[in-house]
């Protein structure tokens, strides 16, 4: 487990613009701030993703969310609530209160509230993250500390030693307006 002199070691890399790997529920993720256009289009072109999908957002709570979340109806916010934190991922609509690199062509955005120990003290501590597997665009996600540093050798600015989290497969996701499951776990 990483200390907390660790997770605050990786907090300023992820404030300064830096681009960060950790652990997460099922694979090694890639993370930056997402309201940093440097930080996630160094992050997009390391996957070599296009910044038309859009990007998963991570927060250690509800809370964290809630500058998306004010004006959504009611059992829009019972359904996230049941099922977080936890390997489940919502589209939710973003009302261009976050910019275009984060959300892609889309009118929703992505968001998680991780059950990650190391996660959530790292969101905790930054605020949220884009949270995207770390892996090159058609390869494997890394489920190890080695095959991220084979993925990305010294392209990254820091990473979060840990363990993950236990989970076979990534998060489920689904459209908070219809419920619709759009990636089964």
């Amino acid at each position: 487990m990483a200390s907390q002199w660790q997770i605050h070691s990786v907090a300023r890399v992820v404030r300064a613009g830096g681009v960060i790997a950790y652990p997460t529920e099922a694979v090694w993720g890639l993370g930056c701030d997402p309201w940093n256009a440097v930080a996630v289009q160094r992050l997009l072109a390391l996957k070599g993703r296009n910044a038309a999908k859009g990007l998963i957002l991570v927060a250690a709570s509800i809370e964290q969310f809630a500058f998306l979340l004010g004006d959504s109806p009611e059992r829009w916010l019972g359904g996230l609530a049941t099922p977080w934190p936890g390997p489940h991922t919502w589209l939710v609509p973003h009302r261009q209160l976050l910019p275009l690199w984060t959300t892609g062509e889309h009118e929703t955005v992505a968001l998680r509230v991780s059950d990650h120990p190391l996660v959530r003290e790292l969101c905790l501590t930054c605020g949220p993250l884009v949270s995207t597997s770390a892996n090159p665009a058609g390869r494997p996600a890394a489920r190890s500390r080695l095959r991220v540093q084979q993925y990305f050798a010294d392209q990254l600015d820091g990473l979060l030693n840990g363990s993950l989290g236990g989970r076979r497969n990534p998060s489920t996701i689904r459209d908070l307006a219809s419920a619709a499951i759009v990636r089964p776990a």
